[in-house]
C-alpha cells in the first residue's frame, strides 16, 4: 500500500490531528493548537511534552547511537559505540541536562538539535536538501559524521495516546554516512556505513513503556514498536517503496534479554530473530521519575516481504537494535 505525502502540519484548520501514516518531510510539528478532545492546558504540555532526536550508525566494524532527549521539566542525552568486532562497549556516556538550557530540541525533523552540558556537546544539524550531520564531542567519544540524502522515503506516524494526548514520529531507512569516530583505544572510519535517524514529538502519558526494533541497510530496513503507540510507526523499507506494517509481536526472555529475540508481524509480512551481541542499560530513579533502558545490539536474520501473496526476502544478519524501555516521566 503506498502512503500518501506527508502534510505540511500535522493539525487541520479546525485543530483536529491529521492521525496516519504517511510518506515524506512533515513542515511543523506545533501542539498548541490542538482542538478538544486532545487540548491540553499549558501547564499540562509543558509536563507532558516530549521530544527525542536519535541517530544510528552502522559500519562492518562499529555500530553507534546518539540521541538527545527533552522531557519537558528537563533533559538528557546518550551515545555509545560498540565494537562489532571484539562485542566492546568502547564508550558508553549518559548526561543530565539543566531544565530549559542544556537540550535545543528541534520542532520536527527537518530542524536541527543539540544538547550542551559539562564536556559533553552534541549537535545534529539539518540542511535543506535532506542532507544531516552529527558532531559529538566529549572526554572519550568524538563522532564527526554526515549522511543523507535518503534514497528511501521518510516515515511520518501519527496517532492518539492513551491517558495521554497526541504522538508524532518521523523515521529514515539507511541513508549513505561518511565520516570518523574517535574513542580512547580506536578510531574507526564511518565511510561506506549507513545512518538512520528517529525524531519523536508528542504528549504522553505519565507512564509509557514500548519494545522497539529497527536495522536498516541500503536495500531494506524496518521499523516495528510494540506499547504506547500501538501500530502507528510499524513499516517497512523494501528496494525504495515504504510499506505499512500491522502490529508487531516481540517474543524474548525478559530475564535473559541477551538470549535471541523473535519478532513478527501479525499481516504475515515479517517474521525475524533478533541475535544480541552487547547492549546498553541505563536505569534511573529520582524522586518524580523512573526509567529502565535496554538496547541491545546485534543482528536480525528471518524474511520480509511486500505483501502477503509476495515472494519472502531473507534477511540474513543485518545490523540494528532492539529496545526495551519503561518510564514515569
Amino acid at each position: 500500500m503506498t502512503l500518501p505525502a506527508a502534510p505540511a502540519s500535522l493539525l487541520g484548520a479546525d485543530g483536529q490531528p491529521l492521525f496516519g501514516r504517511y510518506a515524506g518531510q512533515v513542515g511543523t510539528i506545533d501542539w498548541s493548537q490542538l482542538a478538544a478532545p486532545f487540548s491540553r492546558s499549558p501547564l499540562w504540555r509543558r509536563f507532558h511534552h516530549k521530544r527525542w532526536h536519535y541517530v544510528a550508525l552502522c559500519t562492518e566494524a562499529v555500530f553507534c547511537a546518539v540521541a538527545v532527549v527533552d522531557l519537558g521539566w528537563t533533559s538528557t542525552a546518550f551515545a555509545y559505540t560498540f565494537d562489532r568486532k571484539d562485542g566492546d562497549m568502547l564508550a558508553n556516556l549518559s548526561q543530565d541536562g539543566l531544565p530549559l538550557v542544556s537540550a535545543r530540541l528541534a520542532n520536527h525533523a527537518g530542524e536541527s538539535s543539540s544538547f550542551s552540558r559539562r564536556g559533553t556537546h552534541i549537535a545534529i544539524d539539518t540542511s535543506g536538501d535532506g542532507s544531516y550531520a552529527l558532531t559529538l564531542r566529549s572526554d572519550y567519544l568524538e563522532i564527526d559524521a554526515s549522511f543523507g540524502p535518503s534514497p528511501s522515503p521518510l516515515l511520518l506516524a501519527t496517532g492518539p495516546i492513551a491517558q495521554g494526548s497526541v504522538h508524532a514520529t518521523q523515521k529514515s531507512s539507511a541513508m549513505p554516512l561518511r565520516g570518523e569516530v574517535r574513542t580512547w583505544r580506536d578510531e574507526f572510519t564511518l565511510d561506506g556505513g549507513v545512518a538512520s535517524f528517529d525524531y519523536s514529538n508528542g504528549l504522553l502519558a505519565r507512564n509509557t513503556a514500548w519494545r522497539w526494533a529497527s536495522a536498516h541497510n541500503l536495500e531494506l530496513g524496518f521499523n516495528l514498536q510494540a506499547g504506547y503507540f500501538g501500530d502507528h510507526e510499524n513499516a517497512l523499507w523494501l528496494d525504495g517503496d515504504l510499506i505499512a506494517l500491522g502490529p508487531a509481536h516481540f517474543l524474548y526472555d525478559k530475564k535473559d534479554a541477551l538470549s535471541q529475540w523473535h519478532i513478527f508481524t501479525e499481516d504475515d509480512m515479517l517474521d525475524l530473530y533478533f541475535t544480541p551481541e552487547g547492549a546498553r542499560r541505563d536505569n534511573k530513579k529520582m524522586m518524580v521519575a523512573a526509567s529502565r533502558y535496554l538496547q541491545p545490539v546485534g543482528t536480525f536474520s528471518g524474511w520480509v516481504r511486500a505483501a502477503p501473496d509476495q515472494p519472502k526476502r531473507m534477511v540474513t544478519q543485518l545490523m540494528g537494535v532492539t529496545e526495551d524501555h519503561s518510564s514515569r516521566w
